[in-house]
């Protein structure tokens, strides 16, 4: 029998990713999405009729939230119990989990997965066509998936359902709850997210100092690459003895001594908090 999937938010943004990726997949999915605009989305652009709550959460074995960080322990909370024990409760991402804000309901399973998006140097993002940046679409990409509560044996099927919605894919990691947290926002938006912002503002600095401002543009974006490619171990590279002395003198200019503890539980529990 085929496992029947309630997928909340399913017109929104992420939703129609995951609603379009679902088509044709051994899953029977229920859509939810009481925004107007969002309903138009789904039967306009994927031929797919919204259901009501209550038709959706009927029978099904996978409740998938794909709502705003903010919504989820508002929604989780109205639908927790009319599900029945064992069902998953799938979100897309770690924030409100790990801030706990899912009911503390030990009869049910959450599971939590999160893609990493196609990296830089795959080929397919940039293959012909729209250019497949976030992934989900043409550029294969890895995922990471925590099962925070249940029975291990269940990991496999909140796997199986990623690997669908988040298709194709590389690779498929199994972390925890928390070290999904050091990922994100930790590693790719405190850190990664943050540095390139400063990228863009030295970007734009030289083009005020007088560089033409496609040419500061092609230059960064190409040094970006390169450099890229040597750090990240990409190609058998390395950088000149120039390159290694302005990042000795350039990190402590730019960088505080104790940026690291961005990373520590309390650092990373309050960014989460602030989103969620």
């Amino acid at each position: 029998m085929s496992v029947a999937i309630a997928l909340f938010g399913a017109g929104g943004k992420m939703g129609m990713r995951l609603s379009k990726n679902l088509i044709g997949s051994p899953f029977t999915v229920r859509h939810v999405e009481p925004g107007e605009a969002g309903q138009k989305r789904l039967k306009e652009e994927l031929g797919i009729v919204a259901v009501s709550d209550d038709a959706a959460l009927d029978g099904a074995k996978v409740v998938i939230l794909a709502v705003p960080d903010t919504l989820i322990g508002k929604l989780s909370a109205a639908i927790a119990p009319r599900l029945k024990p064992g069902t998953m409760v799938m979100t897309l991402d770690a924030a409100a989990p790990f801030a706990g804000h899912l009911p503390d309901n030990k009869d049910l399973v959450y599971f939590v997965t999160h893609p990493c998006h196609p990296d830089i140097f795959n080929a397919e993002v940039h293959g012909p066509g729209v250019p497949d940046y976030f992934g989900g679409v043409r550029a294969p990409q890895s995922i990471v998936s925590a099962l925070m509560q249940g029975p291990d044996e269940a990991f496999e099927l909140g796997e199986a359902i990623a690997k669908v919605i988040y298709q194709p894919i590389v690779r498929s990691y199994r972390v925890t709850v928390e070290q999904m947290a050091l990922l994100e926002p930790g590693l790719s938006e405190t850190v990664c997210a943050t540095l390139l912002d400063v990228m863009r503002e030295a970007m734009d600095e030289v083009v005020a100092r007088g560089v033409p401002a496609d040419c500061a543009r092609d230059f960064l974006l190409g040094h970006m690459t390169i450099l890229a490619a040597v750090t990240f171990k990409q190609i058998n590279g390395q950088f000149s003895d120039a390159c290694n002395k302005a990042i000795t003198f350039g990190k402590p200019r730019l960088m505080r001594d104790d940026w690291i503890k961005v990373f520590d539980h309390d650092e990373i529990a309050e960014s989460i908090r602030r989103i969620t």
